[in-house]
């Protein structure tokens, strides 16, 4: 067998593997976190580093997480959307601002609207680490247990929203009264 038969095997593998990979959509990457309980944090607020916003607040009700950060590009495309969903009423939403600046935080909810119950503060990302984010904005369905019950990665639309994350919040609210 020729030398360059073993190295070729193994260049064609990593190509298809490589073009397999390519079609895939990365807003479909499954989240270990769905069915498990939300992760334990506590950190202060944006608005005001006094207050808290802690796990435990997101029980008794289903609600929405959303990581975002102001150097986040698809973050500002998405943030009319939750604030029509906020002033609609549509869903509970909280935040987490991830490894950000704290003024140009309360810079951003001040000039585009605040649409969050609280946004805790997570400059070091510490908290969106242990909730497996791994860009933002990410947006977390969470049950009136504390339990994830879907993680949607990237910016989302109207249509999204309609489409997708709203049956899943009324599915939620169902299966918790």
């Amino acid at each position: 067998m020729p030398r360059f038969t073993v190295p070729l095997g193994i260049f064609l593998l990593l190509v298809v593997l490589l073009g397999v990979g390519l079609t895939l959509n990365p807003r479909l990457v499954p989240s270990p976190l769905v069915d498990k309980p939300l992760p334990a944090f506590e950190l202060p607020t944006v608005l005001d580093p006094e207050q808290r916003l802690s796990h435990d607040e997101l029980r008794g009700r289903v609600s929405l997480l959303n990581v975002w950060a102001t150097w986040c590009v698809p973050c500002r495309e998405e943030h009319p959307v939750l604030v029509g969903i906020a002033r609609r009423g549509e869903a509970i939403i909280y935040g987490l601002n991830y490894k950000d600046d704290r003024e140009e935080a309360v810079n951003w909810l001040e000039t585009l609207g605040d649409p969050y119950v609280k946004s805790g503060f997570d400059p070091t990302g510490r908290a969106g680490i242990d909730l497996g984010v791994y860009g933002v904005p990410e947006t977390f369905i969470i049950d009136a247990n504390g339990t994830i019950v879907y993680k949607h990665i990237g910016p989302f639309d109207d249509k999204i929203w309609r489409e997708t994350l709203l049956p899943l919040v009324k599915k939620a609210q169902e299966n918790s009264s």
